[in-house]
């Protein structure tokens, strides 16, 4: 049996608007099924259905999955308002048509792994707090840290949102200034107020892995990109504990 998806899920994923659009498009009567036209919300097609919008077919484009070694002095973002440098001047146009968005936020000056996809769904899982996507970033300090501070960050310090609960935390033994931090939280800028609340500024930050991607694995090189597989995604679900399977038919990698 074939599986049945919403209507405005099956519009917003032929990249012409969101969900949120599509159910206005649906409701004005501006959308036609095999001809018929459809203005329930919730309705639900087959992929295989004809769907027009001004009688023009629309057609669920590829998903496509990419990593990026996000270098400093960009913004993670589609594009800005004045003009600044962001993640998208690193991808290539082909990849810009199928309307792929970064999935979480780096900071401007924070470098490392970036996933970017046009699968929504995907999107909202990986940056979800309930299914715990562990992060790694490699941080350098502006001082040694102090092994009574090792074990304050372990215990959890107190920021605005509640307290900081890490997976595991490392040093370089030569070099006391360079931390390893595990982490699933993704607050804003947790890192930067983590440190500074007990007394050290972050000078350097890198996410070097991302939900088990390790970034020096597949791209050393900052600016570069590497498109990913259907079946690489998947294993990363798994590795992951989520009980969600790529659709073949929408994924032709």
């Amino acid at each position: 049996m074939i599986k049945k998806i919403r209507l405005n899920h099956y519009i917003s994923q032929s990249g012409i608007c969101s969900r949120r659009k599509a159910d206005d498009l649906i409701k004005l009567g501006l959308i036609k099924v095999n001809n018929l036209t459809i203005k329930k919300l919730g309705y639900k097609v087959n992929y295989n259905d004809i769907i027009k919008y001004n009688n023009k077919i629309l057609r669920i484009k590829n998903k496509i999955y990419l990593i990026l070694n996000k270098p400093k002095n960009c913004i993670t973002t589609i594009k800005d308002n004045i003009n600044r440098v962001t993640v998208m001047e690193y991808i290539p146009d082909v990849y810009k048509n199928y309307k792929i968005n970064p999935v979480g936020r780096l900071d401007k000056n924070t470098t490392g792994i970036l996933l970017l996809t046009n699968d929504g769904f995907l999107s909202k899982i990986l940056t979800h707090p309930k299914y715990n996507i562990k992060k790694i970033y490699k941080i350098v300090l502006n001082k040694k840290i102090k092994f009574n501070d090792i074990l304050n960050i372990k215990n959890g310090i107190k920021l605005k949102e509640g307290k900081v609960k890490i997976n595991n935390i490392n040093i370089i033994k030569n070099n006391k200034k360079i931390v390893y931090l595990s982490i699933n939280i993704g607050w804003n800028r947790i890192i930067h107020r983590l440190f500074n609340k007990i007394g050290y500024k972050v000078l350097k930050l890198k996410r070097i892995s991302f939900a088990g991607i390790k970034i020096d694995k597949y791209i050393k090189k900052e600016g570069k990109f590497k498109k990913l597989s259907k079946n690489f995604i998947n294993k990363i679900l798994k590795l992951n504990n989520i009980k969600y399977n790529i659709n073949e038919k929408n994924n032709n990698n």
